[in-house]
């Protein structure tokens, strides 16, 4: 007779081995979408920025925009002020970096990424940009991504 308070694990399997691998395996089925919810955020953020530092070392601001939520609402936030837009954003980009000299080397440093939801994630880090010629560049960032239809977008930038 068992007792009323104890579970009964063994899945109709008579075989102990099975018992445990059915276990396991349900436990892993059950658990895994949790556990993989900071690497998933790792990832999707090295994506981003990877597709970032990739195009601005080739010159091309607006392969680098491409990772921005292309709306009115987009938000960037710098020492030098605000840019509301991905247009004004845009056009700032270009006007701060008007050449290769100017732009650099990009290189980012990733300090953090947590999913705050199913759909948004939060980057920490910093950047570095080596400048030939000129001071180089370098501080910390805050981004806020978020999921629009599978694609990651930067919808906020705060970068000091």
């Amino acid at each position: 007779m068992k007792d009323n308070y104890m579970m009964d694990i063994s899945f109709g399997f008579k075989s102990p081995t099975l018992r445990w691998a059915s276990a396991f395996l349900i436990a892993l089925v059950c658990f895994n979408p949790i556990l993989a919810q900071k690497k998933d955020a790792i990832t999707i953020a090295r994506e981003v920025l990877d597709i970032q530092a990739g195009a601005w070392n080739q010159g091309d601001i607006d392969a680098f925009m491409q990772t921005y939520w292309k709306s009115p609402d987009l938000q960037f936030i710098s020492s030098n002020g605000m840019a509301q837009g991905w247009q004004a954003t845009l056009e700032r980009y270009h006007r701060t970096y008007p050449d290769r000299q100017a732009m650099g080397m990009l290189t980012f440093t990733l300090n953090r990424a947590d999913r705050r939801s199913r759909n948004i994630i939060t980057l920490v880090g910093k950047y570095h940009l080596d400048r030939e010629g000129l001071d180089n560049l370098e501080g910390l960032f805050v981004l806020v991504l978020q999921r629009f239809h599978g694609d990651w977008k930067i919808v906020m930038d705060s970068t000091h």
